[in-house]
């Protein structure tokens, strides 16, 4: 079942950073990449972190700890893009100049202080922008200050509405989908399925586990058949730094019979505890899982999940799997794990792990387009570039961006998928 985002508001004008978002269209890899025109023709003054030759682009992402697995993968995939970007020469910009783009990364350990704090390195250091790093409490934690520094803050990885509300967040923009739109799309299909379900829920207690869980109760408004019989919350502070510490809020649910597990957590390793757990207490619910913790390879198997271990595990998805031996023997599979073998900079990384090394080699061809659509060596112009791309489709996605719709992430387009033993294959129904 695939389902897109539709926009609810018009395309804002971001006043605090002075640029007009142009909806102009870019087409797919090989077609249109007409620059954005800027309002004057006069030479300006290039903002920190761009020259005529490079670009220095900022990561901060959890490289160590709980979430260190998929926060490595996220800057990994455009470590990868544009190592081999560089090494065919660079990108040729809007203004006409090459440049080589530069990445710098930051540690966050999945901390909001310590992702505050890398932002503050990043001015220092001279970024020109930053972005693609994992985590809603840590991407939260120096949005504001993006914002007054006028540091475009773009492409991240949460599905927290706010970083693409353009009045709220004039410098910001989302990568993957909002939490609301994959609660709903499992709530949708629950619903298809026209069977009675209890569902028990766990979700972190912040906007992470309550957007997921809002999409999901909106989703089955009015249907009779489907009841939560339960809710429990966390911090996600003890789930990041604690063993085993969501294992008796899976005991506690398992009492209440229920034959779905509505399943918010946002930390890999409690993820693989809860599945283990659950398991070895006999109960054997319907799973939905969160995109970001959902990884067959770096989950699913530590996990010890087979195809058998529940009647169903499902996640949502908005592209194709690394992991899948199609993505392997594809032209585009076989260059993609060429790079990451070259340049990505993470522990034992393989690119198929976690599937944030898919979506950053994503989010690295959407800056690639911006790139050949910003005129000038400014901020504004790249911010007003990246906000016009329509109709481009990136390798391994779904379906084809819309970065010009005021309130929605750059990736819309989502399927839900349920787990096969080996990956995972779209589906219309849970069942």
């Amino acid at each position: 079942m695939k389902t897109n985002l539709t926009g609810r508001r018009a395309i804002a004008v971001a006043a605090s950073v002075g640029v007009i978002a142009l909806a102009l269209t870019a087409c797919a890899r090989g077609g249109d990449t007409t620059p954005v025109e800027s309002e004057t023709a006069a030479a300006v003054e290039p903002s920190p972190g761009i020259t005529d030759t490079t670009l220095t682009f900022g990561i901060s992402t959890p490289l160590t700890g709980a979430t260190a697995g998929p926060g490595n993968c996220t800057a990994d995939g455009a470590l990868a893009y544009f190592g081999t970007k560089n090494a065919e020469g660079g990108i040729t910009f809007g203004d006409g100049k090459t440049r080589k783009i530069e990445i710098k990364t930051y540690d966050d350990e999945y901390n909001p202080e310590k992702s505050a704090a890398n932002f503050t390195q990043m001015v220092a250091d001279g970024v020109f922008a930053a972005g693609l790093g994992l985590g809603t409490p840590t991407n939260r934690a120096w949005r504001e200050a993006a914002i007054e520094e006028g540091v475009p803050q773009v492409l991240v990885m949460t599905g927290d509405p706010i970083f693409s509300d353009r009045t709220e967040s004039p410098v910001q923009l989302g990568l993957v989908p909002i939490y609301q739109q994959e609660g709903a799309a499992f709530g949708e299909a629950l619903v298809a399925d026209g069977q009675p379900h209890k569902v028990a829920a766990l979700y972190q207690n912040d906007d992470y586990g309550k957007g997921y869980l809002e999409g999901f109760k909106t989703a089955i408004e009015g249907a009779d058949q489907i009841e939560i019989v339960k809710e429990l919350s966390y911090e996600a502070a003890g789930a990041s730094s604690t063993p085993n510490f969501l294992e008796p809020q899976i005991t506690e649910l398992a009492g209440t019979g229920a034959d779905v597990l509505f399943h918010a957590v946002s930390v890999t390793p409690r993820a693989i505890e809860n599945l283990a757990k659950a398991a070895a207490i006999g109960w054997t619910p319907i799973w939905f899982l969160p995109s970001n913790t959902a990884s067959p390879g770096g989950v699913l198997t530590p996990a010890g999940v087979t195809e058998t271990t529940y009647p169903g595990v499902y996640a949502v998805g908005f592209s194709q799997a690394a992991a899948s031996p199609t993505f392997a023997e594809s032209p585009e599979g076989k260059a993609y794990f060429e790079a990451i073998a070259e340049y990505a900079k993470g522990p034992e990384q393989d690119g198929k792990a976690f599937p944030h090394c898919v979506w950053s080699w994503i989010g690295a061809q959407i800056l690639e387009q911006a790139f050949e659509k910003m005129t000038e060596p400014t901020r504004e112009s790249f911010y007003a570039a990246l906000t016009s791309i329509s109709g481009f489709t990136p390798e391994f996605a779904f379906g084809a961006v819309d970065t010009t719709v005021d309130g929605a992430p750059a990736i819309q387009v989502v399927s839900l998928q349920k787990f096969n033993g080996k990956g995972y294959a779209n589906v219309d129904v849970v069942g």
